[in-house]
């Protein structure tokens, strides 16, 4: 009980890096494309365009950031009344929120397949290993790690679904190394959690998008009267 509450906490640390990782790679880029990318003429003028939502109190806080966390508590309160923790199925929550319901499909899908190829394809060579060595082999899983790594690549290519390697990267390497007590369990919860985020969020922006909260909160109005 004490390994597996050990692993489960170095998973949870793991995709929190991964996470932050990932929002601050995203903020990178926007200020790059701000410094280099997005210097236009207008009106015979240079004009630089930032992300600065006109309703936003705090600079950056715009419709996307608010859905994104109403995502999450939502689906933190739905595991109030279920057993487990939500950690993965919130991280799938705020990976699948995206400006609109055509990002929400892709970043949530991707974040989603590669959850359940990965998974896949971690149990299958753990089923291997423990085939030939009932003790399990270090070694052995070196040469099987570089496989299963091309594996995934390969069907998330050809699924078009590249975006799943890294979170699907990330759940083959958890099942090889990190030994969790009950690989199928671990393995068929992270699948499910995850989706269970992503529809969470594809529903939130299914039910409020952009248009439809900018009438509600008359925003609509609010950039009219901005607008030179």
């Amino acid at each position: 009980m004490e390994n597996r509450g050990i692993s489960m906490k170095s998973e949870e640390l793991t995709e929190g890096a991964e996470l932050l990782s990932g929002q601050g790679m995203e903020g990178r880029e926007e200020a790059h494309a701000v410094q280099s990318g997005d210097s236009t003429q207008r009106h015979g003028k240079n004009h630089t365009e930032r992300h600065n939502p006109v309703h936003a109190p705090i600079p950056g806080l715009g419709l996307r950031s608010i859905k994104t966390a109403l995502a999450a508590l939502l689906t933190a309160l739905l595991y109030g009344f279920l057993p487990g923790s939500p950690t993965f199925a919130c991280i799938g929550a705020i990976f699948g929120m995206g400006a609109d319901m055509e990002e929400s499909r892709r970043s949530g899908g991707n974040r989603f397949f590669g959850t359940v190829i990965g998974g896949f394809i971690g149990l299958g060579l753990y089923w291997l290993e423990h085939l030939a060595y009932p003790e399990g082999c270090y070694w052995l899983r070196l040469p099987m790690v570089f496989l299963g790594i091309i594996v995934l690549i390969s069907m998330c290519v050809m699924f078009h679904w590249p975006g799943g390697v890294q979170p699907g990267g990330v759940v083959l390497c958890i099942i090889l190394f990190s030994t969790p007590a009950h690989h199928i369990d671990y393995a068929i919860h992270r699948m499910i959690d995850t989706g269970v985020g992503v529809v969470i969020a594809l529903l939130l922006n299914y039910l409020l998008p952009r248009s439809r909260l900018e009438r509600w909160l008359h925003l609509d109005l609010l950039k009219k009267r901005n607008q030179p």
